[in-house]
């Protein structure tokens, strides 16, 4: 499940999406069009910063923007910088891997249905840059 850190996370992206590549917006402006805890976002922008998604500037005139075109960033890898694996347990995950304590995986039918919920999303998330969602928000707004 996508977590507010995640979600808040996503709107501050597609926002950065939707402005002139370069040109910085500040952490309140984003705050308060979204409706996004200040504190919150100044968290969220770090990881996203040490994830190497958004540069940022501080001072007067200063902000965040994209570290590089928002058709090279996959929905997959911000929501994983946030929230983690995309997968429904952690036997399931690529990027996360753990073992069930509690079955044997070859014969678990639930690792199974799993795996296949873990291509699933991953397959819609990472073919899907931040542009596209950008694009999908101007539609319906």
């Amino acid at each position: 499940m996508l977590t507010k850190k995640g979600k808040y996370g996503l709107k501050a992206m597609i926002h950065l999406a939707g402005i002139q590549q370069g040109q910085l917006v500040s952490a309140s402006e984003i705050a308060e069009k979204h409706n996004i805890p200040r504190k919150f976002l100044d968290n969220i922008f770090m990881e996203l910063r040490n994830a190497g998604f958004v540069v940022s500037r501080k001072g007067k005139g200063g902000g965040f923007t994209l570290a590089r075109p928002a058709e090279k960033i996959p929905i997959g890898n911000i929501i994983r910088a946030l929230d983690g694996a995309l997968a429904p347990i952690a036997c399931a995950s690529k990027t996360d891997y753990h073992p069930c304590e509690d079955c044997i995986e070859d014969d678990c039918q639930i690792r199974l249905i799993m795996l296949d919920v873990r291509e699933a999303i991953a397959n819609v998330l990472d073919n899907r840059s931040l542009a596209d969602s950008h694009a999908i928000e101007k539609l319906i707004t």
